[in-house]
């Protein structure tokens, strides 16, 4: 439960750096603060402490590949605010990066014995 409560007080400060950061002169660093890689090195941490070095580097490789849904998003976001509402735009965005992240571990299922 100590846990639980520590992780929620974190996202909770991280909430808080960003809208502080929005809210100052340099406003746009509010959007490379949710770009830190915590769960990534969670998710390398723990996959390095239990599976073979060559699963590390191959889940490594699959995130270097999952930067292109974040990249679709960042894309059509960038697009979709001039042509519509923030929340539309942000749903649209939202709804691609889904699509192409389902794509990319659809093609990654397929062709991952050929990529390693």
């Amino acid at each position: 439960m100590m846990t639980l409560s520590i992780k929620a007080l974190l996202g909770a400060s991280v909430v808080i750096i960003i809208s502080l950061l929005a809210h100052m002169k340099n406003y746009y660093l509010a959007g490379l603060v949710p770009l830190f890689p915590t769960f990534a090195l969670i998710a390398h941490y723990i996959i390095g402490s239990e599976r073979t070095h060559d699963e590390l580097k191959n889940t490594i490789l699959f995130s270097l590949c999952g930067m292109i849904p974040l990249l679709v998003y960042l894309v059509a976001i960038y697009m979709l605010v001039d042509l519509m509402p923030l929340k539309w735009a942000l749903v649209c965005a939202s709804a691609l990066w889904c699509l192409s992240a389902a794509l990319l571990l659809v093609l990654w299922m397929k062709f991952e014995t050929s990529i390693v």
